[in-house]
């Protein structure tokens, strides 16, 4: 089975700004096309932006809202697939969203933010409640998550026993909390067995300072693409054989005596 070559859009694109937050992700789609890349992520609450405050409710899209019409025709466009992240409005209740997007643009995966950071989520969204949402994209199933999510590990083994093998992290990381990025991230790859693709904002943003450092990082724990701390977007190979190779080598999953870990629920 081949590689699938993903790119990481690091990016905060324009705050309130949906048009200019579409033409950024059109351009990224390009560029990643143009590399090979069958999957590209953006970041957390891509679309809108993420510090925008009284503007969520204005905002807020349902899963098959404009947005998602013109991420759809991004996708098809440049025959990529695309992960983003935005605020999903269901009737009354607005959730931190990511959806995925197939280069067909049908509409493969939804995931709702089930660990809201910080007053300023808790204020304007509800948390989800499904933890595993997965989806099939050539051959490697795709999970996702959303930046605190990937900070507890039992999300990120609830995914490695449903069969993850690329998990996406769109993130908003911020100062003082890089080494999330630079430690956590390859540790939950490692501990886990899968590749995770943590994708962050970068500079500041309203009262926040994003880091970057987004990163690919394998089941061996070694990042295989890394961004520094500006605008880039960078590319890594997610490579099936050696998961299998890295899943039959490492005991950590066949090991587990779940009979024992009662108490941690």
């Amino acid at each position: 089975m081949p590689s699938l070559r993903t790119a990481l859009l690091q990016s905060s694109g324009r705050p309130g700004a949906v048009a200019e937050n579409l033409k950024t992700l059109d351009e990224a789609a390009a560029r990643a096309a143009g590399a090979g890349a069958r999957l590209l992520v953006a970041p957390e609450l891509f679309l809108t932006g993420y510090a925008i405050g009284d503007a969520v409710p204005v905002l807020a899209e349902p899963a098959d809202g404009p947005g998602a019409e013109a991420i759809a025709e991004i996708a098809v466009r440049h025959g990529l697939a695309v992960l983003y992240g935005y605020p999903e409005r269901d009737g009354e209740r607005i959730f931190n969203a990511s959806q995925l997007i197939g280069a067909d643009g049908v509409r493969l995966a939804n995931y709702r933010k089930t660990h809201l950071f910080g007053c300023f989520e808790q204020e304007w969204f509800i948390p989800g409640e499904q933890t595993v949402v997965q989806a099939d994209l050539d051959g490697i199933r795709i999970g996702v998550l959303i930046c605190y999510d990937v900070e507890f590990p039992e999300n990120v083994r609830a995914h490695a026993l449903a069969g993850t093998d690329l998990l996406l992290v769109p993130t908003a990381q911020m100062h003082p909390f890089q080494f999330v990025a630079e430690s956590v991230v390859p540790v939950r790859a490692f501990e886990s067995q899968m590749y995770v693709a943590y994708v962050n904002r970068t500079g500041p943003e309203g009262e926040f300072e994003f880091v970057g450092l987004s990163c690919l990082a394998g089941p061996d724990g070694v990042v295989r693409t890394r961004a520094g701390r500006g605008e880039e977007l960078v590319i890594g190979e997610v490579d099936p054989e050696f998961l299998a190779a890295s899943r039959a080598a490492n005991p950590y999953l066949a090991d587990r005596r779940p009979g024992l870990y009662g108490s941690l629920a």
